[in-house]
């Protein structure tokens, strides 16, 4: 998937992978793609409820071997 920004929240516990995506989605435009990687289980949940509390959409959600990888869409 196509992303403009990338943000490597590997070996991060929560809440700091949606806090750092959250400020680096605050630098970014609408309409634009960003992808963040994290080792954080429970950063599945707090994605999906991020994207659903803010302007944010959450284009996919994937596990790849205990990395979670997510696509947001700035809104």
């Amino acid at each position: 998937m196509h992303f403009d920004e990338e943000l490597d929240a590997r070996g991060l516990l929560c809440p700091l992978p949606i806090l750092k995506a959250r400020f680096k989605l605050d630098t970014m435009s609408s309409g634009q793609v960003l992808k963040v990687i994290s080792t954080d289980a429970g950063s599945v949940r707090d994605m999906e409820a991020f994207a659903r509390q803010t302007e944010n959409e959450l284009l996919d959600s994937t596990d790849d071997g205990g990395e979670y990888v997510f696509h947001l869409r700035k809104g």
